[in-house]
């Protein structure tokens, strides 16, 4: 088997967030896949099998758990079909356990078309003061996540996480986002839970953040930075209730697994 190492959401190598792709003939037992992730030790392995010209099934997981949506494994998925194992697709769908996603490739990367995320407004708890020192400002659930509103850029990139108070929160997540002078919106994305302390890219994150920051900016399309250690860069825009992903990817490397699943 091959097993390719991508990073996503970066124009550089060692930028963005690195993806392990692992393309295969059938889906590997959950067991399987679970054991490989851990062994890679990345936030997410994505598994992927064709099922028909441009038609795959999709699978990710953590060093921990399955997880129902991955964006920034999604894309390195795409790139990685595109450009070296179904040479030539330009328009991906995948079967995944949150329905259908699309990719295509383009000349601005590769753009996911994932289904909006739905918010709904919490208030601020003492855990929730606790896990973001005091400067939460507001606070939302969307899917299994807390997201939450600190005043500005720097305050969220020089936040140090307390990731006991984080474990404490009554969510899988803690997504943190301010406003930008630079970008229209920076976020930092910690889910210790599923055993990724800080993820450095998170394209799920942005089916939340998207229509929040395109309410509060009067915007449909954005740019976006994640400002983790690695950093990436993300352009996203409303299409009705979807929303539009856009990044580019490099590779870092290819090789064999020495055993066929």
């Amino acid at each position: 088997m091959k097993q390719y190492i991508a990073d996503a959401f970066t124009e550089s190598l060692f930028g963005g967030n690195p993806a392990a792709v692992v393309p295969c003939r059938k889906m590997p037992l959950p067991e399987q896949m679970q054991a490989i992730a851990i062994e890679n030790n990345y936030s997410e392995t994505a598994f992927v099998v064709k099922t028909a010209p441009g038609q795959y099934q999709l699978k990710w997981f953590t060093p921990g758990c399955e997880v129902d949506l991955c964006g920034h494994a999604t894309l390195a998925t795409a790139f990685v079909l595109h450009q070296y194992v179904d040479s030539g697709v330009r328009e991906m769908h995948f079967e995944t356990q949150s329905g259908e996603l699309i990719v295509r490739a383009g000349e601005e990367g590769y753009t996911l078309d994932f289904p909006m995320g739905t918010l709904e407004t919490i208030p601020l708890s003492d855990r929730i003061l606790a896990a973001t020192n005091g400067l939460a400002r507001e606070a939302w659930i969307g899917g299994d996540n807390i997201i939450v509103l600190l005043p500005s850029e720097d305050e969220l990139a020089q936040l140090k996480p307390d990731f006991d108070a984080i474990m404490q929160l009554n969510s899988e997540g803690l997504i943190m986002t301010a406003p930008s002078t630079r970008f229209d919106f920076v976020s930092r994305c910690f889910f210790p839970k599923q055993s990724i302390p800080e993820d450095p890219v998170t394209g799920s994150a942005h089916t939340w953040l998207t229509p929040l920051w395109a309410e509060k900016l009067a915007k449909q399309s954005m740019t976006a930075k994640q400002v983790s250690r690695r950093g990436g860069i993300l352009k996203v825009s409303l299409n009705g209730d979807r929303v539009l992903i856009t990044g580019k990817a490099v590779l870092f490397m290819a090789g064999d697994i020495p055993f066929d699943l």
